[in-house]
């Protein structure tokens, strides 16, 4: 029996040991002493009562998953609390502590019960003097997927998220991680997964968070000692929702429970939905198993809304806000504002807003002004097939040359020169860069990037060809 008793603990160690860092096996793992083994119930000796509850809080679900592989689905595990004797005695003696199923235990023995809710839960979005004891989703029901359009630039990513919202952790799409430049509808669509999800199953916890806000409650429980409490509340939740999720970069106390936390719910069937200004290729300062599990499920970019969506995006805000104006001036603003969708509905607002106060009509001549204003004043993102356009037209070849395979030297400069500036230019992944310009991988244009930044310094002519399509770009 022993052997069988050792055999089994041996497996669920090694299983173990492929799913977590060498430093947290050899701290957590290595110490812990097998004692017996009956039917589908192990007992383990755990050296202190901080070492059974820091198991208990971090490693519950690949525990729960190691015995479930060897003894099956009724697996149980039970607890064996060794404490020193600090009277002099110099047996050690074991601890009795409450659970949940306390009488089918012994007194010695505590079992490991999968963490649920329990009223004694500390909400860090509680203020404090306030009774709460409803989780509140911080979600905004403005923001829906009948007000978030669907076009060629957000196809991918709205469909997923109607996949998720329709059977939240039961598909694929675990986590989805929906990513993009600024102001092209990330938050939108990630607050519509989840008000579609309280809609469809009210019975379920979802919560929507910055992932700089998720940093300032870690940082204020480290200050109160109240980092299990965090823990714990994040670990009950249904739905996980993280905005700009890259805020994480550099953190790493906070990426290291993050990662804890996003464990436990993925193994427990939880969904999470994350949002970036990056492919989690081009996250920086992010650690690598953190990386690795961002890319478990999928990951939908949004791009910047082609003309037709961006029509019909002024066209239901004008609807939505009660207004009707010319199709001719409708249009006007689409061609004019390309960048995204939040400065195409800052412009029709100051649009509206020009022609209430100042009691006048809204003429193709009103919306020219506005326009011009508002796109100075804002940072100007030119698109990738403009770059493509005009750097073609600089080396005097089609923009299908520029994306052919050929490997002639003035048409792959030209190639990674159109790169280099989509970069320069565009809040667009390496990957949705190279994709573009000629079906290439992220790594072709981190290379250009690269060798631009090198031939500018050692070869003259080619700094002015550097020079010179800066210029255009910046008219």
């Amino acid at each position: 029996m022993n052997s069988i008793k050792s055999e089994v603990w041996n497996n669920c160690l090694s299983f173990i040991k492929d799913n977590i860092p060498p430093q947290a096996f050899k701290t957590w793992f290595e110490p812990i002493e097998v004692i017996k083994l009956s039917k589908n119930v192990i007992s383990i000796q755990v050296p202190s009562k901080f070492f059974y509850e820091w198991l208990e809080e971090h490693y519950v679900g690949l525990l729960k998953s190691a015995l479930i592989k060897q003894l099956g689905p009724d697996a149980r595990l039970l607890y064996v609390i060794k404490m020193e004797n600090t009277f002099g005695n110099k047996q050690p003696f074991t601890e009795s502590i409450p659970s949940n199923n306390r009488d089918s235990l012994k007194p010695q023995e505590v079992s490991a019960p999968i963490y649920s809710r329990s009223e004694k839960l500390k909400n860090p979005f509680v203020i404090p003097g306030i009774r709460n004891l409803e989780i509140e989703s911080q979600l905004n029901p403005n923001y829906s997927f009948d007000n978030f359009l669907e076009g060629d630039a957000n196809r991918l990513a709205r469909s997923a998220g109607l996949a998720v919202a329709s059977k939240p952790g039961g598909t694929s799409f675990n986590p989805l991680l929906i990513f993009g430049g600024v102001g092209l509808g990330k938050t939108h669509l990630a607050h519509a997964i989840g008000v579609d999800i309280k809609d469809k199953y009210p019975d379920k916890t979802v919560l929507y968070i910055s992932a700089e806000k998720f940093t300032q409650q870690y940082i204020e429980s480290i200050k109160k000692n109240s980092r299990n409490d965090f823990i714990h509340f994040y670990q009950v939740i249904d739905i996980l929702i993280i905005d700009d999720v890259q805020f994480l970069s550099g953190k790493s106390g906070t990426q290291d429970v993050f990662f804890h936390i996003f464990n436990h719910l993925h193994q427990n069937g939880k969904q999470v939905i994350l949002t970036s200004d990056k492919a989690p290729v081009d996250m920086q300062d992010i650690e690598q198993r953190l990386l690795s599990r961002f890319k478990w499920g999928l990951s939908a970019e949004l791009q910047s809304p082609d003309y037709e969506t961006r029509v019909s995006i002024i066209k239901n805000k004008l609807f939505r806000d009660g207004v009707s104006i010319e199709e001719s001036i409708i249009e006007y603003v689409a061609k004019n504002i390309k960048t995204n969708i939040r400065e195409l509905e800052g412009a029709i607002i100051s649009l509206i807003a020009q022609s209430s106060f100042n009691k006048v009509e809204i003429t193709i001549q009103l919306a020219k002004e506005i326009v011009n204003k508002f796109v100075k004043n804002t940072k100007r993102e030119v698109s990738i097939d403009y770059i493509q356009k005009i750097v073609s037209e600089y080396f005097q070849m089609d923009v299908s040359t520029l994306q052919s395979k050929t490997r002639k030297r003035h048409i792959v400069q030209a190639r990674q020169l159109a790169m280099y500036f989509a970069k320069k230019f565009t809040k667009a992944s390496l990957a949705s860069i190279g994709s573009q310009i000629g079906k290439r991988d992220h790594a072709t244009v981190l290379h250009a990037c690269k060798t631009v930044d090198n031939l500018s310094f050692t070869d003259k002519q080619f700094r002015k060809y550097v020079e010179d399509l800066n210029q255009k770009l910046t008219i």
